[in-house]
């Protein structure tokens, strides 16, 4: 039997069902209960986002050293940082580059490149998450809106409706431009999103790339070491490293300036990177000194090649192109070592240096190769 209210409760009910707006009634989810909240993955997306807060609302750069900053006050992990940020932050000058440079300069307990690696993984994958997400979830919103947007025209378009149908109408507007506004956030976040993570990766990129030389850094030079390391020994193959460096390059600064010495130091880094290849590989170790690895070459293989570029670079005759004078005579010495003929691969750098300095002591211009352990 159909009573009164019943009927007059159904226009009610068959509005909202098609606005979306009724509580749907029957069986709990599958399971009886709601999945659990991940109070772990909740606090790492809160930290992500802090730090990303941070850097964006303060135009800051994203590179390495803000972002070991960021991670060290928001973590946790460094209260006494934390308090500077809030208190700087507070201040009539607010948050800025140089403060923050200033501030990467005292010794205020950062954490290492581990941490930073781990970090920037950490905002890599939380990025991508949430760029899925707000493109899932702006789609569904897009949709939403136009067949809620037609739903108003259809509304409006009804004759006789009563005054719950105009209220009706009235709320669903509501509903529409708060979807639209919610549509265009949505969008200028995942732009953002984007933004970040290209921002993202030229950080991690500059982190293991020399800017002078566009070689591979010290740090990305030990990634390579220890992969080839492990590889070469499980396919038993021979592995040498050595290190260059280039001969009394304190008189080509003084003589010339420190931008001169920079070209000339470019100069060296492109003689090596001409003999570098998928099993050869060359980096800048820091100053003038640079460090190669050999795959599959034995010590005496590996110092020929390297002294055929020696050669190469010392019959040429450098000019400064600012001032038109000559360098005069460019040359570099170099020490090679077995990398299986030690204990570990510091050992082998080690005396891969030594033999290096034995080459200068001998008169410079000279490849030497390391005695085994």
């Amino acid at each position: 039997m159909t009573t009164k209210a019943t009927q007059s409760n159904e226009p009610v009910g068959r509005f909202l069902g098609w606005l979306g707006l009724r509580q749907s009634r029957g069986a709990p989810p599958e399971g009886g209960h709601a999945p659990p909240f991940d109070l772990v993955r909740q606090a790492r997306y809160e930290l992500a986002a802090s730090i990303t807060s941070f850097l964006v609302d303060n135009d800051l750069d994203v590179s390495p050293a803000n972002l070991l900053l960021a991670h060290s006050a928001f973590s946790g992990r460094n209260p006494r940082l934390a308090r500077q940020v809030i208190a700087q932050a507070q201040s009539a000058d607010g948050i800025h580059q140089k403060w923050l440079d200033e501030l990467g300069e005292q010794d205020i307990g950062l954490p290492d490149r581990a941490d930073l690696d781990r970090l920037m993984t950490r905002l890599e994958t939380n990025l991508e998450s949430f760029h899925a997400n707000t493109k899932e979830a702006r789609s569904v919103t897009s949709d939403y809106g136009t067949e809620l947007e037609q739903h108003v025209i259809d509304l409006e378009q009804l004759q006789k409706t009563g005054r719950i149908v105009s209220n009706l109408a009235d709320l669903a507007k509501v509903m529409l431009d708060r979807t639209r506004k919610a549509e265009d956030d949505m969008r200028k976040s995942e732009d953002e999103a984007k933004a970040l993570r290209r921002s993202l990766e030229r950080a991690k990129r500059d982190a293991e790339v020399d800017y002078l030389t566009g070689l591979p850094n010290r740090r990305a030079f030990e990634v390579l070491l220890d992969r080839h390391h492990k590889e070469a020994r499980a396919a038993c193959e021979p592995l040498s490293v050595a290190f260059c460096d280039i001969d009394e390059f304190k008189k080509v600064n003084d003589i010339h300036g420190h931008d001169a010495g920079d070209r000339v130091i470019k100069a060296i880094a492109d003689t090596l990177a001409r003999i570098s290849n998928d099993h050869c590989h060359v980096a800048r170790h820091g100053g003038e000194e640079f460090v190669m690895l050999f795959r599959g070459l034995t010590p005496t293989q590996a110092a020929e090649k390297l002294d055929d570029a020696r050669e190469a670079l010392a019959d040429r005759r450098l000019i400064n192109r600012k001032t038109d004078e000559p360098f005069g005579q460019i040359t570099f010495s170099g020490g090679v070592a077995d990398v299986f003929g030690y204990g570990d691969t510091r050992a082998a750098l080690k005396a891969a240096d030594a033999a290096l300095y034995k080459a200068k002591a001998g008169g410079r211009n000279r490849i030497e190769i390391a005695d085994p352990a």
